[in-house]
């Protein structure tokens, strides 16, 4: 990184790239005032900005302090400079008190592309859209020209729109090889509209921004998940199988593991997010939200815990940070007093769709315990080996904490939170690397303590916005964000107004989660109407087939894994990862490399047979017909349970994917 000071010009570049400037015609910082509007409904945010003040600001001195820059913009704001190496880090005081708006230009390139701000699930590239960043329902349709979307907006305002996601994060990675972070909670909105600059608001000043770069991508994601912090590895029985989704009580669960496995389906654990009971609303069937287990649903359940584990199959349940108001475990916490409150002292009630609950505020250290004390005390230590750490997106804005930060500062903050609860609760059991829990919440910090994501609830179908394609931008996107572990329900979770869940939709659906860490399957919020493989004899045919594929790979995805932990490389990586040269790998969202060496084009579209695939320039080996392709477009074979997959000819693995080839290929 490299400082320029002239006349009336400042600047910062790496290398030959202008990444900060400022002179008369070129302001880089704006300040205001504005008073926001929100508007919650079941997590679902409307939020409007009525803005009263929008100023420039110019540089006005400038001067050196030991190694600090240190900036002052019109007696307002000041800024101090530092550099290390291909790192810049700004830090501000603010000397107005009244600005609570504050917006930065980033010098760009028509050219640039974009990529990161959490989990985007429409676009993978950003450049050309706004993004505001703000944890939420994502959204059921997220597509305005949908009947799906429509009815959503009009029954429950939850249709949701592009820029929806449970995980936002200030930081996004440049294909000009830096990565920028906002160190801010605050309401944000990141618009790459500009062909000469990306403009960045925060609703508040922030403490610093961050910018680094590297000569390559690798070396790019090394420096930022070493800032970030990074995942840990999976548990080794991850790789053992399918993790099973199914509920209905003890006895159903135990029918339905011994005819999956009788017809062959190889199981890594049981997910049974019903363990703490069900309530059945308009939505469909939701659970109990009283995080201990079901003596009438799941009678002894320590006992069927056990006898699953001498079978080698581990369970797992369910939990979120919030208690139903007619729960034991709520009681409890009201009458300690460790709730979220309102303004006028009482317990805040959050609708989650007929009925109410408490939100655990995780900013005050006891409730934070106590709430970790509930996850030892009524999943580890009954031998729980994992589960959905859900929700973590619903925090009001007009709730007081305890910690005394407004909740609009804290509402993107709580994801990490609830990530850090889980986490500490492995921890302090002396479980960690052999729990996992997965979350759809996330933000700055999530990294180092979720040990994996999940896409969140899409729809049971192959729409553009809110189907299949977009877990794949899921995980390419949180992958440029330090996270680098990823899965999905296979078949989707949401079904809505006659959308229900084709065989088709699940196995194109499943035959991808193959080819991802972690395979799990979601009976869906419907499960009487959606397609369910276990119905179905050659359901259960083909999901063994799929499973083996996951588990002969395990050699190879272990390393994948590994070197995300050692490193930050994700396991699911964007095309450009390691063919940054090519224009097409810099724009690609619906293919992946998997690690370096496997090229997945999944299949989203209905009723198709053949797919067009897009390979880096290299040598290319179909996985199930070992026919050799150059690099460009082709069109390939794309049957039911085939997905287009190849392997690069010079791989270390060759012989491992050729035999996987030979065994599963296309007879």
């Amino acid at each position: 990184m490299e400082i320029i000071r002239e006349e009336g010009l400042f600047q910062l570049k790496h290398g030959t790239d202008v990444l900060l400037e400022e002179s008369k015609q070129n302001p880089l910082i704006y300040v205001g005032r504005g008073q926001e509007r929100v508007d919650m409904y079941r997590g679902n945010f409307k939020i409007e900005d009525y803005l009263t003040r929008r100023q420039a600001l110019f540089l006005r001195d400038w001067r050196e302090e030991e190694e600090t820059l240190v900036l002052d913009f019109d007696g307002v704001l000041q800024a101090s400079l530092t550099l290390d190496g291909d790192c810049a880090v700004l830090k501000f005081k603010v000397l107005d008190p009244g600005i609570n708006r504050f917006w930065i230009r980033i010098q760009a390139d028509p050219r640039e592309h974009v990529y990161g701000c959490g989990e985007q699930e429409s676009y993978f590239d950003l450049r050309g859209r706004h993004f505001p960043l703000w944890t939420s329902e994502p959204g059921v349709g997220r597509d305005k020209t949908t009947y799906v979307t429509w009815r959503s907006d009009v029954e429950n305002r939850g249709g949701g729109d592009y820029y929806n996601t449970n995980y936002p994060q200030p930081t996004f990675l440049s294909s000009r090889k830096y990565y920028l972070h906002v160190d801010s909670t605050a309401y944000a909105d990141f618009d790459f509209r500009n062909e000469t600059f990306h403009e960045l608001q925060i609703w508040e000043v922030p403490a610093s921004i961050r910018i680094e770069a590297a000569d390559s991508f690798p070396e790019l994601l090394e420096k930022e998940t070493a800032f970030f912090g990074r995942q840990i590895e999976l548990p080794d029985w991850v790789y053992g199988g399918l993790i099973f989704g199914v509920q209905g009580g003890r006895t159903r669960t135990l029918k339905e593991v011994e005819h999956i496995e009788e017809g062959g389906v190889k199981l890594a654990g049981v997910w049974c997010q019903d363990w703490a009971g069900k309530r059945v609303t308009s939505f469909g069937k939701r659970l109990q939200w009283d995080w201990h287990y079901n003596d009438k649903m799941y009678p002894n359940l320590p006992g069927m815990i056990e006898e699953l584990h001498k079978r080698d199959i581990k369970f797992l349940g369910y939990v979120n940070p919030y208690l139903v108001n007619d729960g034991v475990l709520f009681k409890e916490g009201e009458e300690k007093g460790y709730f979220a409150k309102r303004k006028d002292g009482a317990t805040y009630l959050v609708d989650f769709g007929e009925f109410y609950c408490g939100a655990v505020d995780l900013t005050n250290p006891e409730a934070f315990t106590w709430f970790k004390d509930i996850i030892k005390t009524y999943s580890i230590d009954i031998g729980i080996d994992g589960w959905m750490a859900d929700f973590g997106e619903y925090l009001p804005t007009d709730v007081v904490l305890a910690n005394g930060v407004p909740a609009m500062i804290e509402h993107n903050h709580w994801p990490a939170l609830w990530a850090k609860c889980n986490m500490e609760a492995v921890e302090e059991s002396g479980k960690k690397g052999e729990i996992l829990f997965f979350m759809r919440a996330g933000g700055t910090g999530s990294q180092k303590d979720c040990t994996l994501l999940w896409a969140g609830d899409q729809s049971v179908d192959f729409s553009r916005h809110d189907g299949l394609c977009t877990v794949i931008s899921a995980a390419l996107s949180t992958g440029m964000t330090g996270c680098g572990l990823n899965h999905s329900d296979i078949g989707g979770y949401t079904s809505l107004f006659g959308n229900v869940r084709s065989k088709e939709v699940f196995f194109r659906w499943a035959e991808m989660a193959a080819f991802t860490p972690v395979m799990r399957t979601h009976e869906g919020n419907r499960p009487d109407e959606c397609y369910q493989f276990y119905e179905d004899e050659d359901g259960i045919k083909k999901m063994a087939r799929l499973v083996n594929i996951y588990r002969d790979l395990s050699p190879y995805m272990k390393t994948c894994v590994k070197e995300n932990a050692d490193l930050g490389h994700p396991v699911q990586r964007p095309l450009f990862f390691h063919y940054p040269d090519e224009d097409r790998c810099l724009t690609e969202q619906f293919e992946y490399l998997l690690g370096r060496d496997l090229l997945v084009a999944p299949v989203w579209q209905a009723d198709q047979t053949e797919w067009e695939v897009y390979l880096p320039k290299d040598r290319w080996i179909h996985l199930w017909t070992g026919e050799t392709y150059e690099g460009g477009t082709n069109v390939v074979s794309a049957k039911l349970g085939y997905p287009p997959v190849f392997y690069r000819e010079p791989s270390a693995w060759k012989d491992l994917f050729e035999q996987i080839g030979q065994t599963y290929g296309e007879k």
